[in-house]
């Protein structure tokens, strides 16, 4: 039996699915104030390499027993994903907090159930729309534009920072169609891919760093402890906690933290941070989590059903020898 799975009835015995459910809400959303602490000492490569580390070690103690993926293209197609997945988003994100505030990059990472829906209308066949689903759309971009400040022309608006954010938050569901293509009913465990992604995507990083940046001269307590956090708590921990709860209450359910992330991200930026917030970035928030929550929304009936085959491949693949 795997590691992952011998943990699991313990962590669900000691704590409720909806502690964890809290408990991932408030790591993903402080995770953006981690980045924006990050860098101001360090380059975002630099955070993103740190980040990669330290969340690759967290994950590699969970899936030491498990058996490393096998196959050429296995890993090819491990390198891709864990590219657009980590590497890539982990870097936008990082670069777009230069210039912009960490509750607004928390804010565009919601729409990435909508750049997922626009996207599976023309990736995936079997993904088909619902007038529900296009409203949702519709809502959501239009969420987008209010954020922005569309009226005012994006006046005091970074556009490049925001453009890169709003890249990142792409770049998720452009990686989960990728391997819903190229990797899903693969026998190995979920855990072990993950592992062997997140790993890729620290070589990745651990390659083009040194390339783009210098060493630092100096490493401050407060933004290394940062970078740590981000790491271990945004991915490593944040990981295993999510996976721990698909398994225990499905993808579905799982998956409404997203709608929790920016609100966390907006509070700990204005609290802590002391960054500004007008009446747009809420109400336009509110919008986009609106509109995002429409593109999820299924039948009852496929739902109740994508739920019961998502925990019965959760079991298999954690129980898996």
């Amino acid at each position: 039996m795997s590691s992952g799975a011998t943990s699991s009835p313990a962590v669900r015995r000691a704590f409720d699915w909806r502690l964890r459910f809290g408990l991932l809400s408030l790591v993903w959303g402080f995770s953006f104030l981690f980045m924006k602490v990050g860098t101001e000492a360090f380059a975002p490569f630099q955070v993103t390499l740190g980040r990669l580390v330290s969340g690759a070690a967290v994950v590699a103690m969970a899936v030491k027993r498990e058996r490393l993926p096998r196959g050429v293209w296995t890993w090819v197609h491990l390198a891709v994903a864990g590219f657009l997945l980590n590497a890539l988003p982990f870097s936008l994100f990082a670069f777009s907090e230069l210039t912009i505030p960490s509750s607004l990059a928390g804010i565009c990472n919601a729409t990435s159930p909508l750049w997922g829906m626009a996207l599976s209308l023309v990736a995936l066949s079997e993904d088909r729309p619902t007038r529900r689903r296009v409203a949702g759309l519709g809502i959501g971009f239009l969420g987008v534009l209010t954020v922005l400040g569309v009226w005012q022309g994006f006046h005091g608006l970074d556009v490049t920072g925001t453009a890169l954010a709003l890249l990142a938050s792409l770049s998720y569901p452009v990686g989960w169609i990728y391997v819903r293509r190229t990797l899903a009913g693969s026998s190995h465990s979920h855990l072990s891919l993950t592992g062997a992604q997140l790993g890729l995507a620290t070589l990745q990083l651990a390659v083009v760093t040194p390339l783009f940046t210098s060493m630092p001269t100096s490493f401050p307590v407060v933004p290394l402890l940062a970078v740590a956090a981000l790491g271990t708590l945004g991915t490593g921990l944040a990981f295993l906690i999510q996976y721990d709860l698909v398994a225990e209450v499905g993808p579905t359910t799982a998956q409404m933290v997203t709608y929790f992330t920016p609100v966390i991200a907006t509070a700990a930026g204005v609290v802590l941070l002391g960054e500004s917030l007008s009446w747009s970035t809420p109400v336009g928030a509110v919008i986009v989590l609106a509109g995002a929550a429409l593109t999820q929304a299924r039948p009852r009936k496929a739902a109740d059903t994508g739920e019961r085959a998502g925990r019965t491949r959760e079991r298999q693949r954690a129980t898996a020898a």
